[in-house]
């Protein structure tokens, strides 16, 4: 048995289920919830988020991993009343976002920033009590530059003092997660603790490839996706490399947030250019990877079993 933190407090791993590994509740910044609380009607905002957990529920959700980091407008009352209402296990996140903090680059080191994020998954989120159950880190088109380095090895060493595993945002296209997975290596974390995200943009196969056989988790989580990569071909990606022999490293996603930086671009937004929501990989990918031979050990595998083990540190 291995117990981590959801917002509603300790789970069994073996109570995570069917778990989308990234999503969003919400995407905004940084206390706009508190310093423009006009743009937020909360009662909608939280009623909104609720039916379509309820929805995704319905058809098999049951954990829901939200890496919204404080500076992608984290709010962490909303995800535990979202748990609440729900029924679905969601899980928090530390760490830090694409464009790193002023506050973070002004005579910090990269101790102090660990101890913060140390803080959120020991003590709790802005005095809630409430804990982080993952460290997200972040670098994109630009890839590691001396700001994004600092945070990765701010994530290694406070996933090193609590074993709370790390997720990426990564730039596919440019290979950046084999640049992310190398300073956390280097700080000593073991590869399978990490999930490098939105790798099904890209059908690079050889970097795909590489990267499982480091030994980490590939996040193919950019569902129904876009840009040059449509989701049938997002699709191929995952079945090639179910067919090289690493579905065991694969999980999938939406990257999807329920509502936007105000309750004027919520719900409506989103079901406007994706009607099926977090519902699409059950409704479409998972579908039209049983039509390409798939089974449902495998499936199981990719959304039940590697976020289980991932999580546990196997």
């Amino acid at each position: 048995m291995v117990i981590i933190q959801s917002v509603l407090g300790p789970v069994d791993t073996e109570e995570l289920g069917f778990t989308l590994m990234h999503e969003h509740v919400l995407s905004s910044s940084a206390g706009v919830w508190y310093t423009y609380p006009e743009l937020v009607n909360r009662r909608w905002l939280t009623e909104s988020v609720i039916a379509d957990l309820r929805e995704a529920a319905a058809e098999g959700l049951q954990t829901f991993v939200d890496v919204t980091p404080f500076d992608l407008g984290r709010d962490i009352q909303l995800l535990q009343d979202a748990a609440e209402g729900s029924g679905v296990h969601i899980i928090a996140a530390t760490g830090t976002h694409r464009n790193v903090p002023r506050a973070f680059l002004d005579g910090t080191t990269v101790d102090l920033i660990a101890e913060l994020y140390i803080r959120e998954i020991q003590e709790g989120i802005e005095g809630t009590g409430i804990k982080a159950g993952i460290i997200k880190v972040a670098n994109d088109q630009e890839g590691v530059d001396a700001p994004g380095a600092l945070m990765l090895r701010a994530a290694a060493r406070a996933h090193l003092r609590t074993g709370v595993p790390i997720s990426t945002h990564s730039y596919a296209p440019g290979r950046v997660g084999e640049a992310q997975l190398a300073i956390l290596q280097e700080e000593g974390v073991y590869p399978g603790r990490v999930y490098i995200g939105h790798c099904n943009d890209t059908e690079d196969m050889d970097y795909l490839t590489g990267l499982c056989r480091k030994g980490c988790y590939l996040g193919m989580d950019r569902f129904p996706g876009g840009g040059a990569l449509g989701w049938e071909q997002r699709v191929q990606v995952v079945k090639g490399l179910i067919d090289a022999g690493f579905a065991s490293q694969v999980m999938l996603s939406h990257d999807r947030r329920l509502c936007g930086p105000n309750t004027r671009m919520g719900r409506m937004e989103r079901r406007g250019n994706n009607p099926d929501g977090i519902n699409f990989i059950v409704r479409k990918v998972l579908p039209r990877l049983r039509e390409m031979g798939v089974s449902e050990e495998t499936i199981h595998l990719m959304m039940v079993e590697s976020p289980r083990r991932y999580f546990e540190g196997r």
